[in-house]
């Protein structure tokens, strides 16, 4: 039998890789094309429950666990034993103290119907390393203490409010919640949806949540991009970021992030000094591969990276956020009575006690 010579062989090979190299759209200078609208909604985690041992499970599991999250009855059917605000009930009574109110319901949230599906894999987690599933905090007491304070002051309405920026950053609608425009870019309780549109020079990811966009240099190389950061001084929302191509694999830098989105809004803690790497590779018509690393020795023991996917989404919503607009007078009248209130006790109990 004939050997082919070498060259035959490369020819076959690329020849049999040509139809699925195809599935993947190019821009006009070659590289995979990554515009259009995209969602990466799921009822995956950031970090592994302690009920799941392992990353990757059977599609059958995926389906019990995503059936078991307590997220507004979500199920594959949709919303299946939701519970809705009555519109016809009315204000509640005047000094009521348990009216039912609450700040969502049902009808608002749309965090996915199933678990993460990455590389075919149904995942329990978007954090891969380490393999426990669970960040590597060099001080866990620690980040406990703070996510306790934090959750003290603004999840539980107990900051003082003495002006417009005692209020949380997304409250105020400078940007939104849940890491959705990241760096490290997370699905929320809604709007996970993205608009990337890829020049040759700029990428533009516009979150659906509360709008936030950034808007990426290119560069030649990763030399060229570090080279190009802007002055420590510059602390932009999202960080300072820039970009590269290696390969087909579209990848993203960021440093400097803001210290107010680092402290009060980062669905997880990083400090001013932290490096969030992300990647995108467009694997197909209808998938592109998102993985990103964080390298904070300041907060970590080692880097971590986590690994989720982006799918097609038919576009999205305008989004409208104005609690910390329009409610900022009433946030703002509230703490001044609460603070008339204890003066006149404190002024009471001065008077009772010179009697």
């Amino acid at each position: 039998m004939r050997r082919l010579k070498p060259a035959l062989i490369a020819l076959a090979v690329a020849m049999m890789a040509a139809p699925a190299m195809a599935q993947v759209p190019r821009a006009a200078d070659g590289k995979p094309d990554l515009s259009g609208f995209w969602t990466q909604a799921s009822l995956t985690p950031l970090i592994r429950s302690p009920a799941n041992k392992s990353l990757v499970v059977s599609e059958e599991e995926a389906k019990r666990i995503a059936a078991a999250v307590p997220m507004a009855g979500v199920t594959e059917e949709g919303f299946k034993g939701a519970t809705y605000s009555d519109p016809n009930k009315g204000p509640p009574p005047k000094g009521a103290k348990d009216f039912g109110v609450q700040g969502y319901d049902s009808f608002w949230m749309d965090p996915g119907a199933r678990l993460a599906q990455v590389k075919g894999e149904w995942r329990t987690s978007y954090v891969v390393e380490p393999a426990s599933g669970q960040l590597p905090y060099l001080d866990p007491a620690g980040q406990a203490k703070k996510r306790a304070l934090r959750s003290e002051r603004y999840e539980t309405g107990n900051a003082a409010y003495e002006g417009p920026e005692a209020t949380n950053i997304a409250e105020r609608c400078l940007i939104g919640f849940a890491n959705a425009a990241g760096p490290g870019m997370l699905s929320g309780l809604y709007n996970s949806n993205y608009q990337m549109v890829q020049t040759a020079d700029h990428m533009l990811i516009l979150a659906e949540m509360a709008h936030d966009a950034r808007v990426i240099p290119i560069f030649a190389s990763a030399e060229k991009a570090r080279a190009s950061y802007r002055p420590d001084a510059i602390k932009p929302w999202f960080g300072d970021t820039v970009a590269w191509w290696e390969g087909d694999t579209f990848v993203m830098e960021s440093t400097n992030i803001n210290p107010l989105q680092v402290e009060a809004q980062s669905s997880f803690p990083i400090s001013e000094k932290a490096i969030v790497t992300e990647r995108l590779t467009r694997t197909g018509e209808k998938d592109i591969h998102y993985e990103f690393t964080v390298n904070d020795p300041e907060t970590y023991t080692q880097p971590w990276k986590a690994e989720l996917s982006f799918y097609p989404s038919p576009g999205w919503y305008e989004y409208a956020c104005h609690e910390g607009n329009y409610g900022m007078h009433g946030i703002l009248a509230g703490a001044r009575e609460k603070e008339r209130r204890a003066a006149v006790n404190t002024k009471s109990s001065k008077a009772k006690g010179g009697q």
